[in-house]
């Protein structure tokens, strides 16, 4: 099964969906990409998700239009309609779905103050894609 999950920007939260569904079956095909790729994963992101043993610290931002000749059983939009609009995929698609989270790299201030936001979004990606998982994806293996 292939996934593609889409963002703007490729560097937070569509990277720790791509890396919350690879680790919960090596059978999925997940890739994550953006309409206007960042020029670098998001850091904090990769700290929260090396907190609960995921690693994303090779991934990188990947521009939406590399995956435009591939087709996908399913493309998943995961930014927040009220705060930015979702690229649409116009490639060959199955399914598509939007599954929304706030931007934590829009939090400022200290670590203190950052880090609390992006763990909240990292555990809402962690509870939504787990239970797409365990409800769809895994029983259409």
């Amino acid at each position: 099964m292939r996934i593609l999950i889409l963002c703007t920007g490729n560097s937070c939260r569509s990277q720790m969906a791509e890396g919350f569904l690879k680790s919960l079956d090596e059978k999925l095909e997940v890739f994550s990409a953006g309409t206007n790729p960042a020029s670098a994963v998001n850091q904090n992101a990769v700290r929260v998700m090396q907190e609960i043993g995921i690693d994303i610290s090779r991934h990188y931002p990947k521009n939406v239009n590399e995956f435009l000749h591939r087709s996908f059983d399913y493309v998943i939009t995961v930014c927040d309609n009220a705060r930015e609009s979702c690229p649409v995929f116009s490639g060959n698609v199955l399914q598509s779905l939007h599954i929304g989270f706030q931007d934590p790299a829009e939090a400022v201030g200290n670590d203190e103050e950052v880090l609390p936001v992006y763990r909240k979004v990292r555990d809402e990606i962690r509870e939504q894609f787990s239970e797409l998982y365990n409800v769809t994806l895994k029983h259409r293996l």
